[in-house]
Order: C-alpha cells, then sequence, then structure tokens
C-alpha cells in the first residue's frame, strides 16, 4: 500500500510531560494475506483525550487491541510510559479496556463489581472498598452500590464499567466504542460527562469510535483511520476546517467535492477541491448581494432536518454542490418549495481547500476526472 501524506502525524500536544503514554513505531498487522494496520506511527500524550476514528475495518481497533495488549504487532513496537511493551500479556501493562458490551458480572452488585479487579490482585479488603467508593463517585453514581446491573440503565451500566476500570488507576484507558449500545440522546450525554470525567482524573484516555460526532466533542486531538493507515491526526477543528487529504473532508463532516473540470470550472483550481455546505450562501438567482454569485445553479434537492436544510444545487457549469442553511427563519414548506428554483451562490476564497487525493480513491489517478461527491 501507498502511504498517505498526513500533516502533524502523530506528533502530541506540548502538555510538558518528557515522556508520552503510548508510542507506535512502525506498527502493523497482518491476518494472513489482510495488511489490517498498515506501519502505523503515532504518540500520544501523557493525560490527553485521544480518538482513533474511522469506517468499520480501517484498522483503529485492531490498533488498540496491540496496545491493549491482546493482539501482538507483526512488526514494529509499542511503548508504554517509554518502556517497550510490545511483547508483554495484557496483565503486565498499564492499561485497562472498557468495551461496547460493558461485561458487567450480573450476579454481582455494582460495588463488587468495581472491586473485582482489585480481588483479583490480592488488595486487602479496607483498601478495595474505598477506592471502589471513591471510583463510584468520580462516574456519579455514588448511592448505587448496593444495585445489580439489570436495575441500571444503559448510561448507568457505562458508568460503572467505567469505574471499574478507573478503580485500578491505569496509565491509559482504552475505550472501545463503549458508547455505541446508547441511544442517541444519551450518547450526547454521555459523550459531554465522559469528556469531564477524563479531566477529573486526569489520565489519558485512548477512544475508538467510527462516529465522527462523538470523536469532534470530546477528542484534544483525532487521528483518522483508512485502510490500516492514519490518514491524519489533529486537534478537532483542525481536522473539520483543514483536513488533509479527500478521504478525511469527505467521512469527518460533510463536504463537497469537485474535481478536474467541475472544480476548475467552479473554484478555478485544478486537482481536488473541497469546500464545506455551511460556508456556502444562497441566495434567489439574480437578487442583490454584497458580492457578485460565483456559481449559478437549479437546487434540485432539498432535505429539512429540522435545525437546518440541506440543499442539493446542481450547477450550471457541471458539478453539484450541497449547500447548508440554518432555519433561522420561515418553515419547512417554505424550504421545500424552493425545489426547482434558479440559485446564485457565493463563498470565501478562505473556506475552498485543495486535497491530497486519497491513494484508493480510483480518480486520483487521472486529475482530469469530473464530478462531485457529497457525503
Amino acid at each position: 500500500m501507498t502511504h498517505a501524506a498526513p500533516t502533524d502525524l502523530g506528533n502530541a500536544k506540548d502538555t510538558g510531560a518528557t515522556t508520552p503514554a503510548v508510542e507506535l513505531s512502525g506498527v502493523s498487522k497482518r491476518f494472513g494475506d489482510v495488511v489490517a494496520v498498515d506501519g502505523v506511527d503515532l504518540t500520544i500524550a501523557d493525560g490527553e483525550f485521544f480518538s482513533m476514528l474511522g469506517p468499520s475495518g480501517s484498522g483503529k481497533t485492531t490498533v488498540l487491541r496491540m496496545v491493549a495488549g491482546f493482539e501482538e504487532p507483526t512488526s514494529g513496537r509499542v511503548l508504554l510510559g517509554g518502556e517497550d511493551v510490545t511483547g508483554r500479556p495484557p496483565y503486565a501493562r498499564d492499561v485497562n479496556t472498557v468495551f461496547q458490551d460493558y461485561a458487567l458480572f450480573p450476579h454481582m452488585d455494582v460495588l463488587a463489581n468495581v472491586e473485582y479487579g482489585l480481588r483479583v490482585k490480592k488488595i486487602a479488603k479496607k483498601e478495595r472498598r474505598e477506592r471502589a467508593l471513591e471510583a463510584l463517585d468520580t462516574v456519579r453514581l455514588s448511592g448505587y452500590a448496593d444495585r445489580r446491573p439489570s436495575q441500571l440503565s444503559g448510561g448507568q451500566r457505562q458508568r460503572v464499567a467505567l469505574a471499574r476500570a478507573l478503580v485500578n488507576r491505569p496509565r491509559v484507558l482504552l475505550l472501545d466504542e463503549p458508547l455505541g449500545a446508547l441511544d442517541l440522546k444519551l450518547r450526547r450525554e454521555m459523550q459531554i460527562e465522559l469528556k469531564q470525567i477524563q479531566r477529573d482524573v486526569g489520565i489519558t484516555f485512548c477512544f475508538v469510535t467510527h462516529d465522527q460526532e462523538e470523536a469532534l466533542t470530546m477528542s484534544d486531538r483525532i487521528a483518522v483511520f483508512n485502510e490500516g493507515q492514519i490518514q491524519q491526526v489533529a486537534a478537532p477543528a483542525e481536522l473539520y476546517e483543514h483536513p488533509a487529504t479527500d478521504f478525511v473532508a469527505g467521512f469527518v463532516g460533510t463536504s463537497n467535492l469537485l474535481k478536474g473540470e467541475a472544480a476548475r470550472a467552479v473554484f478555478g483550481r485544478d486537482g481536488h477541491v473541497s469546500i464545506r455546505p455551511e460556508k456556502i450562501h444562497m441566495t434567489a438567482h439574480g437578487a442583490a448581494a454584497d458580492e457578485p454569485p460565483r456559481a449559478s445553479g437549479t437546487v434540485s434537492e432539498v432535505a429539512y432536518l429540522g435545525s437546518v436544510t440541506h440543499f442539493g444545487v446542481d450547477l450550471d457549469g457541471g458539478g453539484h454542490l450541497t449547500v447548508l442553511r440554518q432555519n433561522l427563519h420561515g418553515s419547512a414548506d417554505q424550504a421545500l418549495s424552493q425545489r426547482g428554483q434558479r440559485v446564485d451562490l457565493g463563498w470565501a476564497d478562505e473556506h475552498v481547500i485543495t486535497l491530497t487525493p486519497t491513494a484508493s480513491d480510483p480518480g486520483s489517478a487521472d486529475p482530469a476526472a469530473d464530478g462531485a461527491t457529497t457525503p
């Protein structure tokens, strides 16, 4: 495989820590003929909330499992706190893992579940009870010690699993899509709460998700994975506003992508060119405006989403752009009535981004390929 040329690849933010919590050096993993992870280099700072984001099969969970010790790299090294732990078993690593299914013991109450790891380590009863109660207080479950998992909501069970991991005071907490089983409203509540817990305890969180909104909400930095490689590592705002490749632009949020003749006609640029839908201003064709329109077209699609409406516009010069407008005024009927109308579009040059083609993109080998995609 050809490696993408990411920006800021694996360079942790300056937190004052001299030794990173996690380092991956040339890590690869093969399962027979399948390359699951392909030469990953990554550094995660001590105390950082770091997310690994990507579609199913992109390699992010395999990387997490290699950090945890559940998988051994085919090549490369895994370091925790500066120590090479590549060949160490999971129990000999200063990490704990929270899984999507939580894996709570149904016959034990909450306190016994949280104490379990300390009991295995033969921690004295008085100390493990104090530490377990402290962990429950950290995840805001004081008063739930005597309940069984079946008596808890999904969000409460998720917090018990988190407390069970935190009670061991690991240097790194690994979270493998722990919010995946929750409904949308509870997921959003838990995203804020999980980030606050991470701030309170101050340890490194390494979070795996395929949900870009989840990653943007919680993370200090995000690594975007695709086909076993890291496309880009950056802070959430940098990742969204300045994606390095067309894959990142399409996977992190919604993006318009024009190539070849369409890019030249609309943006006056060659290559793969992108602009976010919310950066485009749309007015009725011929209406008075402060600046002359950059393009004109016809509204072909309208998707009313409550707080915002997405408009699909077929451009006169070829190509298709999606425009996002907040529903500050008017109604759904007014938005839907714009289908078939002629419109003018405008934008600032600073919001137009020229992207590096993703190696696996079939059109990347042909710089003259036309068209537009709106993931």
